[in-house]
């Protein structure tokens, strides 16, 4: 398994307008292929803060994502946003156990 997770800082006046944009790339890319779990969400405590939360079943699964037309949307998208920093990290082999 292959976890993603990280955060993309934007204009907080602009949050409205990315979580509407989210939603189609959720809901597409939750639908892919080796998409374990795929989630992006803005911050309660944190404005202009989304967090990314990724789980992929292989590395192919991540390219064929990378590459879908509802990505390269959201990417086109992105930049309307204010976007001042952004920080996505890729953990390799995880395992995973029950917590509760």
């Amino acid at each position: 398994m292959i976890i993603i997770a990280g955060t993309i800082t934007c204009d907080p006046e602009k949050m409205e307008d990315a979580v509407e944009a989210i939603r189609p790339l959720m809901e597409a890319t939750q639908a892919e292929e080796g998409c374990i779990d795929y989630v992006l969400s803005a911050d309660p405590l944190t404005p202009g803060v989304i967090r990314i939360f990724e789980k992929w079943e292989s590395d192919e699964a991540i390219k064929n994502h990378m590459r879908a037309p509802h990505m390269a949307d959201f990417q086109g998208k992105i930049a309307n946003f204010g976007v001042t920093a952004m920080s996505v990290e890729r953990f390799d082999g995880a395992t995973q156990s029950k917590l509760f």
